[in-house]
């Protein structure tokens, strides 16, 4: 099997999805090349081991996915525009040209997976479609796949690929050998924050406290953060006082912000503006944590661990709108999904409605310990027997079909007759032509021949240059114009 990700969210998702759709598998990772290409300690960090591990272009992965016997079944575990763009990179490859070309007609081409990383509470019609035309699309609940059909359904496209399953860190304890590694990535960006960032928190053992600290009794609070929601500073920082002082009314807590990275490294979603920056403004505020109360602090590590400290001290999660929220669930931790920003379809916490989980800060503050609703929890996915039988099952007769007589060229909704002023941009913005072939001169061209020293001394720059402009540049922008 490959997996095919573009961020360290989506290799999380994707490298859990490939272990629980064959756990017996062996798995190469193809890290997307591109603005939020994973660190190496973001990968330590989300804890997934397979066997190789490199960054690739569109035009390395659509040469690596069709070679002869390459592999059997592909994870897409990117953005719907990639995801969109490899599928049609991947139908021209296996029926009209490259190496594994055969024609119209059934042809032994792998089996191509692909879904969401987490809860899905905006655009959904426009991800879906770009998502169509994968042999399986998963959906994270019954709730989801209903949803998922009705779409595909309703602009005539065929929902048959839509399979029910279940986010693959809520299917029951990782496989047996997947342990946390630090992974040495071939082509990785180092992804090392500027000298004038706070320096990195102590990171907090599972065992509780951080690492040589406190015993783990206490009773423990996570706030796990977003990069992008809240997205202005104001009310950011209204959630950072929020946090320190109930830790400052709770003496008795711990109150642990889970950041999602560091600065100068990127995730799914751009942060704009980092906590850890946030946390300087703080009465007080020197130091890596800036003015929080002792017992109050910024910490980075593996969601898991961090909920299994939470669940073993009869804790508590807080967030706005994270999946976290569902892995808090999944676990029985009780989980606070914020209504101090209001319930707004642009924070995502609308999702939670009818969940018995949203709570504002003041009712935290005085005690409050959110019980799910079984029934809500139970269609969303985060609760019942293993989510993966019918996945797997699809998968392995597909896998058996592709085996002995081939599959059906890859179809998806959107194609230059259907989607004439769409299409073609998403597929440019990955270097490739209307018809799925290489657009040349771009990186969908190049296989990794002729790669030089300069080439990676460019690409580095650039992508300093752009981390810089979004996390300082942009941000003085917008103040100089509120002024």
């Amino acid at each position: 099997m490959a997996v095919l990700a573009d961020s360290d969210t989506r290799w999380k998702w994707g490298a859990l999805t490939a272990r629980r759709l064959a756990p017996r598998a062996t798995i190469d990772g193809l890290l997307l090349r591109g603005r939020a290409t994973p660190t190496p300690r973001q990968l330590a960090e989300v804890g997934v081991t397979v066997e190789s591990l490199r960054e690739v272009t569109t035009g390395e992965f659509l040469a690596a996915a069709t070679e002869p016997g390459a592999y059997d079944v592909i994870v897409l575990a990117t953005v719907g525009g990639a995801v969109q763009a490899m599928l049609h990179g991947l139908g021209r490859a296996v029926t009209g040209t490259g190496p594994a070309a055969t024609g119209p007609g059934p042809a032994r081409r792998p089996v191509i997976v692909t879904g969401y990383v987490g809860v899905v509470y905006e655009k959904l019609t426009d991800g879906l479609l770009l998502r169509h035309g994968a042999d399986v699309v998963l959906a994270n609940s019954p709730y989801d796949a209903e949803r998922f059909r009705t779409v595909y359904e309703g602009v005539g496209a065929d929902p048959d690929g839509v399979v029910t399953c279940a986010l693959p860190f809520l299917a029951g304890p990782p496989a047996e050998g997947d342990m946390p590694v630090a992974a040495s990535v071939s082509g990785a960006a180092t992804g090392s924050a500027e000298s004038t960032e706070p320096a990195e928190s102590a990171p907090v053992s599972a065992s509780g406290g951080a690492s040589g600290g406190a015993d783990g009794g206490r009773f423990t609070v996570v706030f796990a953060v977003q990069p992008s929601v809240p997205a202005s500073r104001a009310d950011r920082a209204y959630l950072l006082r929020r946090a320190a002082a109930h830790a400052l009314r709770h003496p008795e807590r711990d109150v642990l912000i889970k950041l999602r990275s560091k600065p100068g490294e990127h995730t799914t979603h751009i942060e704009e503006e980092p906590y850890q920056k946030l946390v300087r403004k703080l009465p007080g505020g020197t130091g890596p944590d800036g003015g929080l109360p002792a017992n109050c602090r910024l910490v980075y590590g593996n969601m898991g661990e961090l909920l299994d400290r939470v669940r073993r001290t009869g804790g508590l999660l807080v967030t706005v709108s994270s999946t976290a929220a569902l892995e808090s669930l999944h676990r029985g931790v009780p989980t606070a999904v914020l209504t101090d920003l209001g319930v707004r379809e642009a924070l995502g916490n609308h999702y939670f409605t009818g969940s018995g989980c949203l709570a504002s800060w003041d009712e935290l503050d005085d005690g409050h310990l959110p019980e799910a609703d079984e029934k809500w929890a139970l269609r969303q996915g985060v609760r019942g027997d293993d989510g993966f039988a019918a996945a797997r099952e699809r998968v392995a007769a597909l896998t058996a079909r592709a085996a002995a007589d081939g599959l059906p060229p890859l179809m998806p909704y959107y194609t230059v007759r259907t989607a004439p002023g769409y299409l073609p941009g998403i597929l440019r913005r990955y270097g490739l032509a209307p018809d799925g072939t290489p657009l040349p001169g771009t990186a969908a061209q190049d296989t990794g021949r002729g790669r030089g020293l300069m080439r990676r001394v460019v690409r580095e720059a650039a992508r300093g240059a752009y981390r810089h402009g979004v996390q300082r540049v942009a941000p003085l922008i917008r103040k100089a114009g509120e002024l």
